[in-house]
């Protein structure tokens, strides 16, 4: 690790080969705090490249504990986090109001670092149970419509770094590679990312890959999802667009109207009331505007007027509820 880090002090950039060693090393413990900190402090100061980031994610995806959903079209809805906004869990609500439709979710989440509740905080506190049981997960998703990937469960180089990450509480490029990393290889991503750097990163790997569907969002004023706040990008496999909330026929919210709470306690009343169908409107629309998204990511002949109105019956029929309650009894 010393002429790694004496190389990146000297401003040099790691090849696609030397960042997948790297990771594979730190996966093996190879290294102490010290060095990791520092490691990841380098990233936390230039930009990662795409060489690095292609590098870092093939070696996690190599590592992981791998499991099969072929049989299933599903998709996962993620966001980098560290976008430091402190909204409630906007991914988290999205993918359990789109399991309420019938579209099949392998979320993939952690713990929170630098916010106060990621979903793997939240889901915990509901009683979920996590696990990396194939078995286990397919059941969850042919009852539920939907499962959970609790990163450290299915990535050694992810749980090798998480005390040190903890203790940072600040967005490193493991922020960046989570959303990459779904140990299943789901057919369908919707991402989120805390800048409009990370986003062209991501479709510029993604565009590598054949076979999946993808969409790519950054809110403008720095949100890592639709946030409703202002404009936002969305990056698919052949667009890039610049879309209002008024294109979708939508009011602009204000940041105070997503906040998520001081704790995770705070956090899981606010995620309970809108899942629930008794959150504000403005709450309300964003987390279906997400979800209206993420749908015509898996079928881009959908419309969003369409896929709002599905949507919309998944949270207010009780769908989503259910979905969420399923969940955890088969845990």
């Amino acid at each position: 690790m010393k002429s790694i880090l004496n190389r990146l002090y000297n401003h040099e950039r790691l090849t696609k080969e030397e960042a997948k060693q790297v990771l594979i090393d730190i996966a093996n413990d190879k290294f102490n705090e010290a060095h990791l900190t520092s490691f990841m402090t380098v990233f936390m100061m230039r930009p990662i490249t795409a060489n690095e980031l292609s590098g870092f994610r093939n070696a996690l995806k190599e590592l992981a504990i791998k499991v099969d959903f072929s049989d299933f079209n599903t998709i996962d809805i993620v966001g980098t986090g560290g976008d430091g906004k402190d909204t409630f869990n906007i991914s988290t609500l999205t993918s359990f109001i789109v399991a309420g439709t019938g579209q099949k979710v392998a979320k993939h989440g952690n713990y929170s670092v630098s916010s106060q509740s990621g979903s793997s905080d939240m889901l915990a506190s509901f009683g979920y149970h996590f696990t990396n049981d194939e078995a286990v997960l397919k059941k969850q998703l042919d009852k539920a419509n939907i499962c959970f990937l609790h990163a450290p469960k299915f990535h050694p180089a992810m749980k090798a770094v998480g005390p040190t990450r903890k203790a940072l509480k600040l967005k490193t490029f493991f922020n960046i590679l989570g959303p990459l990393v779904n140990p299943s290889s789901p057919k369908n991503h919707m991402l989120g990312t805390f800048n409009l750097e990370v986003a062209r990163l991501y479709n510029y790997i993604l565009q590598e890959e054949k076979g999946i569907n993808y969409g790519i969002v950054h809110a403008i004023d720095g949100y890592d999802e639709i946030s409703l706040t202002n404009s936002f990008k969305l990056f698919t496999r052949n667009d890039e667009l610049l879309i209002t909330p008024e294109d979708l026929g939508l009011n602009r919210v204000k940041q105070s109207s997503i906040l998520g709470g001081n704790s995770v306690t705070e956090a899981a009343t606010i995620f309970k009331t809108i899942i629930s169908g008794k959150g504000t409107e403005e709450q309300n629309n964003v987390v279906l505007t997400n979800a209206a998204f993420a749908l015509k990511i898996v079928d881009e002949t959908k419309s969003f007027e369409f896929a709002y109105e599905e949507v919309k019956e998944s949270l207010f029929g009780g769908k989503a509820h259910q979905c969420l309650q399923t969940l955890i009894n088969n845990s």
